[in-house]
């Protein structure tokens, strides 16, 4: 019996960056991206950003280092888990402001083909207050993007 090939879904998905902070959500997504990555032979990037202040980070540096350590350890875990699946995987890791801002910089930087990022599934007020990264990476990344909904637990 011959298994079937999946085909990409893409028309040109050799790049795709997933962005992933931890959450359950951006575990779903990841999962994703190295689906589809699998299927379409795709080199994936993951990046984790760290919302952190300037004015913060200038009164204790070691924080900065603390930050980064655990970055690089989390996105290493990624990396891992790309590499289970025979994917490819650089990561990013950005200490700073507005993760949307470092998202739609790297997409652009590194001409990705796909964007995919997980969702909180936030609404209402809370999503008025809070934003949302994932509708602000839609606004302003030149590729498709791929938001991956929270799933009720």
């Amino acid at each position: 019996m011959v298994k079937e090939q999946k085909a990409c879904p893409l028309t040109k998905g050799e790049r795709i960056l997933v962005a992933v902070d931890g959450s359950s959500h951006s575990e779903i997504a990841l999962d994703q991206a190295i689906s589809m990555a699998t299927i379409c032979n795709s080199r994936l990037f993951a990046i984790h950003v760290v919302e952190a202040y300037p004015k913060h980070l200038e009164f204790a540096p070691a924080f900065e280092d603390e930050i980064k350590k655990a970055g690089m350890k989390f996105l290493e875990e990624v990396k891992g888990k790309a590499a289970e699946r025979n994917v490819s995987c650089e990561t990013i890791l950005r200490v700073g402001g507005q993760p949307h801002e470092f998202i739609v910089n790297e997409a652009k930087e590194k001409n990705m083909d796909l964007v995919v990022l997980g969702t909180h599934g936030r609404s209402g007020l809370k999503k008025l207050l809070m934003g949302s990264v994932a509708q602000k990476v839609i606004g302003h990344t030149p590729c498709a993007v791929l938001v991956v909904p929270a799933f009720p637990s």
